[in-house]
Protein backbone atom coordinates (compact mmCIF):
# COMPACT_ATOMS: atom_id res chain seq x y z
CA UNK A 1 0.00 0.00 0.00
CA UNK A 2 1.28 3.33 -0.86
CA UNK A 3 1.84 6.16 1.48
CA UNK A 4 -0.94 8.25 -0.15
CA UNK A 5 -3.28 5.69 -0.38
CA UNK A 6 -2.63 5.03 3.33
CA UNK A 7 -3.63 8.86 4.06
CA UNK A 8 -6.72 8.62 2.28
CA UNK A 9 -8.02 5.73 3.94
CA UNK A 10 -8.39 8.10 7.37
CA UNK A 11 -11.48 9.61 8.30
CA UNK A 12 -10.03 12.64 9.64
CA UNK A 13 -7.46 13.51 6.39
CA UNK A 14 -9.89 12.62 3.77
CA UNK A 15 -11.26 14.71 1.11
CA UNK A 16 -14.97 14.32 2.51
CA UNK A 17 -15.75 11.24 0.45
CA UNK A 18 -14.45 8.54 2.93
CA UNK A 19 -16.92 5.64 2.59
CA UNK A 20 -16.90 1.68 4.44
CA UNK A 21 -17.81 0.88 0.92
CA UNK A 22 -13.80 0.41 -0.60
CA UNK A 23 -13.08 -1.29 2.17
CA UNK A 24 -15.73 -3.70 2.42
CA UNK A 25 -15.39 -6.85 -0.06
CA UNK A 26 -17.60 -8.78 0.57
CA UNK A 27 -20.76 -9.88 2.84
CA UNK A 28 -19.75 -8.90 6.53
CA UNK A 29 -19.20 -11.73 8.86
CA UNK A 30 -20.03 -11.97 12.47
CA UNK A 31 -19.96 -8.62 14.20
CA UNK A 32 -17.47 -8.15 16.91
CA UNK A 33 -19.10 -5.89 19.60
CA UNK A 34 -15.21 -4.29 20.21
CA UNK A 35 -14.38 -4.08 16.90
CA UNK A 36 -18.12 -2.33 15.85
CA UNK A 37 -17.78 -0.37 19.02
CA UNK A 38 -14.66 1.14 17.68
CA UNK A 39 -16.04 1.73 13.76
CA UNK A 40 -19.12 2.99 15.17
CA UNK A 41 -17.33 5.69 17.60
CA UNK A 42 -15.23 6.87 14.93
CA UNK A 43 -17.73 7.11 12.18
CA UNK A 44 -20.52 9.02 14.34
CA UNK A 45 -17.62 11.00 15.48
CA UNK A 46 -16.46 12.02 11.86
CA UNK A 47 -20.42 12.81 11.23
CA UNK A 48 -20.59 15.16 14.35
CA UNK A 49 -17.30 17.25 13.56
CA UNK A 50 -18.36 17.49 9.98
CA UNK A 51 -21.59 18.59 10.59
CA UNK A 52 -20.46 20.95 13.83
CA UNK A 53 -17.64 22.46 11.39
CA UNK A 54 -20.41 23.71 9.07
CA UNK A 55 -22.79 25.64 12.13
CA UNK A 56 -23.42 28.72 11.27
CA UNK A 57 -23.49 31.48 13.84
CA UNK A 58 -25.73 31.89 15.87
CA UNK A 59 -26.87 28.18 15.66
CA UNK A 60 -28.03 25.49 18.28
CA UNK A 61 -24.69 24.39 20.02
CA UNK A 62 -25.21 20.51 20.41
CA UNK A 63 -26.15 20.53 24.07
CA UNK A 64 -28.48 23.17 23.34
CA UNK A 65 -30.05 21.00 20.21
CA UNK A 66 -29.49 18.32 22.52
CA UNK A 67 -31.97 19.95 25.78
CA UNK A 68 -34.60 20.61 23.26
CA UNK A 69 -34.85 17.45 21.52
CA UNK A 70 -35.33 15.94 25.20
CA UNK A 71 -38.02 18.37 25.89
CA UNK A 72 -39.84 18.14 22.56
CA UNK A 73 -39.19 14.06 22.79
CA UNK A 74 -39.66 13.45 26.83
CA UNK A 75 -42.04 16.43 27.81
CA UNK A 76 -41.22 19.06 30.06
CA UNK A 77 -38.33 17.98 33.05
CA UNK A 78 -36.08 19.99 35.90
CA UNK A 79 -32.95 20.33 34.76
CA UNK A 80 -31.78 18.60 36.72
CA UNK A 81 -33.54 16.14 34.97
CA UNK A 82 -32.11 16.74 31.45
CA UNK A 83 -28.75 17.29 33.27
CA UNK A 84 -28.84 13.30 34.42
CA UNK A 85 -30.45 12.63 30.65
CA UNK A 86 -28.41 14.27 28.88
CA UNK A 87 -25.03 13.37 31.06
CA UNK A 88 -23.36 16.37 32.29
CA UNK A 89 -23.33 18.36 35.20
CA UNK A 90 -26.46 20.38 36.80
CA UNK A 91 -24.05 23.87 36.69
CA UNK A 92 -23.34 23.09 32.94
CA UNK A 93 -27.14 22.45 32.21
CA UNK A 94 -27.98 25.31 34.14
CA UNK A 95 -25.76 27.30 31.44
CA UNK A 96 -27.62 25.90 28.68
CA UNK A 97 -31.23 26.45 30.18
CA UNK A 98 -30.44 30.08 31.00
CA UNK A 99 -28.99 30.51 27.21
CA UNK A 100 -32.28 28.98 25.84
CA UNK A 101 -34.79 31.14 28.20
CA UNK A 102 -32.87 34.05 27.03
CA UNK A 103 -33.47 33.09 23.23
CA UNK A 104 -37.41 32.43 24.52
CA UNK A 105 -36.71 28.44 23.31
CA UNK A 106 -37.95 27.46 27.00
CA UNK A 107 -39.63 28.65 29.13
CA UNK A 108 -39.52 27.61 33.13
CA UNK A 109 -42.39 27.31 35.58
CA UNK A 110 -43.16 26.15 39.32
CA UNK A 111 -44.18 22.22 39.50
CA UNK A 112 -47.65 22.34 39.76
CA UNK A 113 -47.50 19.32 41.74
CA UNK A 114 -44.12 20.42 44.27
CA UNK A 115 -43.85 24.00 44.48
CA UNK A 116 -40.25 24.55 44.91
CA UNK A 117 -39.15 22.59 41.62
CA UNK A 118 -38.80 24.01 38.34
CA UNK A 119 -39.92 22.65 35.40
CA UNK A 120 -38.38 23.99 32.08
CA UNK A 121 -40.62 23.17 29.16
CA UNK A 122 -40.48 24.08 25.38
CA UNK A 123 -41.77 27.42 23.68
CA UNK A 124 -43.44 27.57 20.57
CA UNK A 125 -40.16 29.69 19.20
CA UNK A 126 -38.19 26.72 20.69
CA UNK A 127 -40.28 23.82 18.47
CA UNK A 128 -40.52 25.81 15.26
CA UNK A 129 -36.60 26.08 15.94
CA UNK A 130 -35.92 22.78 16.56
CA UNK A 131 -37.55 21.66 13.73
CA UNK A 132 -35.92 24.27 11.28
CA UNK A 133 -32.26 23.00 12.25
CA UNK A 134 -33.65 19.29 11.92
CA UNK A 135 -34.90 19.65 8.58
CA UNK A 136 -31.50 22.27 7.53
CA UNK A 137 -29.05 19.03 9.22
CA UNK A 138 -31.78 16.53 7.01
CA UNK A 139 -31.60 18.37 4.11
CA UNK A 140 -27.70 18.17 4.47
CA UNK A 141 -27.33 14.56 4.89
CA UNK A 142 -30.18 14.24 2.17
CA UNK A 143 -27.59 15.84 -0.49
CA UNK A 144 -24.79 12.78 0.70
CA UNK A 145 -27.45 9.95 0.79
CA UNK A 146 -29.04 10.86 -2.62
CA UNK A 147 -25.79 11.62 -4.14
CA UNK A 148 -22.80 8.88 -2.85
CA UNK A 149 -24.96 5.84 -1.77
CA UNK A 150 -26.48 3.18 -3.42
CA UNK A 151 -30.83 2.41 -2.80
CA UNK A 152 -29.29 -1.09 -0.97
CA UNK A 153 -27.15 0.99 1.31
CA UNK A 154 -29.66 3.56 1.75
CA UNK A 155 -32.01 0.47 3.17
CA UNK A 156 -29.25 -0.77 5.16
CA UNK A 157 -29.05 2.95 7.01
CA UNK A 158 -32.34 2.67 7.42
CA UNK A 159 -32.64 -0.54 8.96
CA UNK A 160 -29.81 1.03 11.40
CA UNK A 161 -31.25 4.28 12.17
CA UNK A 162 -33.24 3.22 14.99
CA UNK A 163 -30.61 0.81 16.28
CA UNK A 164 -27.89 3.84 16.58
CA UNK A 165 -30.58 5.80 18.21
CA UNK A 166 -31.48 3.05 20.99
CA UNK A 167 -27.09 2.64 21.47
CA UNK A 168 -27.24 6.44 22.16
CA UNK A 169 -29.96 5.91 24.48
CA UNK A 170 -28.17 3.69 26.41
CA UNK A 171 -24.73 4.89 26.76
Amino acid sequence: MTQQTAASDRPDESDGTESARSEHHGPPGPADPHDLGGALYDAIGLIARRLRHRRAPGELSLPERSALSRLAGAGPASAAELARAEQVTAQAMGTVVNGLETRGFVERRPDPRDGRRIIVSLTETGEDVLRRKREARGRQLAVVLTEQFSPAELQTLAAAAPLLERLGENL
